[in-house]
C-alpha cells in the first residue's frame, strides 16, 4: 500500500497528485504561468489535508525529470529533493515524455500507432520521443527543429499521434502528413505519473537524493536582460 506523492513541474503546469497503491486520492493542479515557486508547497500542504495523512506516512516522492522547463525542473526536482531528505523516504525520477505518452494512450483507444509527446523548446524546437502502445522507446528522446521533411520515414509507415504544447506548433509543417494526428491541448499532468513511479517502486528503482539532476536534454542559456543597466 504504497504512499507516494508525485510532483510535475516541467512545462508551464504546475501539478502534485497524492496515490496509494496505484490510485490517486488527492490532487492539485495550475496552468497559471510563472507560478510554479508559490504554488508547489501550497499544492503538497493540500493533498495531505485533503486525504488526513501526514508527511510522515510518506513511502516515497515521485518527480517529473524532464525534459522541459529549466526553471520549472528546477523547482519540481528541488521540492521533491527536499521531502526525501526531510521525511529520509526514496526519490523516483519519471521521464516526462514518457509519462505523456503514459496519460495520453490511458485516455482513449489506439491501435497500430506511434505516439510523439513533444514540449515547446521555443521557436519550431521541440522535445520530443517515440512510444509505442506498450510505452515502448522507439526513437529515443532529442531536441528537433521540426519542418514538413521531419519524421517523413515514419510517417510512411505509421499511423502518428502528436501532443503536448509542442505538437500545435508543429501542425502547419506536418499537416500534410495523412498518418498525423494532432493534440495541442494535451498537456502535462503529475497524474501520468502514478503508474510509472509504481512500478520503479516496486522495483526499488530509486535515485541518489544527492546527486540527482533533472535531464534537461539542452544546456541553459540566459537571456540578455532587458532592464537598462543589466
Amino acid at each position: 500500500m504504497a504512499l507516494i506523492v508525485h510532483i510535475e513541474t516541467a512545462t508551464k503546469i504546475c501539478s502534485v497528485s497524492l496515490s496509494q497503491n496505484s490510485e490517486i486520492i488527492a490532487f492539485r493542479e495550475s496552468n497559471i504561468v510563472n507560478s510554479h515557486s508559490s504554488l508547489i508547497t501550497n499544492f503538497v500542504d493540500a493533498v495531505f489535508k485533503e486525504t488526513g495523512k501526514t508527511l510522515n506516512e510518506l513511502d516515497a516522492v515521485s518527480v517529473s525529470m524532464g525534459p522541459g522547463s529549466y526553471t520549472g525542473l528546477r523547482i519540481g526536482v528541488s521540492t521533491a529533493k527536499g521531502l526525501c531528505y526531510s521525511l529520509e523516504k526514496p526519490l523516483i525520477s519519471v521521464n516526462t515524455l514518457q509519462a505523456m505518452a503514459n496519460g495520453f494512450i490511458n485516455n482513449g483507444k489506439f491501435e497500430n500507432a506511434l505516439f510523439c509527446p513533444m514540449i515547446d523548446a521555443r521557436r519550431m524546437e521541440v522535445y520530443c520521443g517515440f512510444f509505442d502502445n506498450q510505452l515502448k522507446t522507439i526513437i529515443p528522446i532529442t531536441a528537433e527543429i521540426i519542418d514538413e521533411n521531419s519524421f517523413d520515414e515514419l510517417l510512411k509507415e505509421n499511423t502518428i499521434y502528436f501532443f503536448g504544447d509542442g505538437a500545435e506548433k508543429c501542425k502547419s509543417a506536418l499537416s500534410q502528413q495523412k498518418n498525423a494526428f494532432f493534440d495541442g491541448d494535451f498537456n502535462t499532468s503529475s497524474k501520468y505519473l502514478i503508474s510509472l513511479a509504481e512500478e520503479k517502486f516496486r522495483n526499488k528503482e530509486f535515485e541518489n537524493t544527492a546527486y540527482f539532476e533533472p535531464f534537461y536534454l539542452k544546456d541553459f542559456i540566459a537571456g540578455k536582460p532587458k532592464v537598462k543597466g543589466l
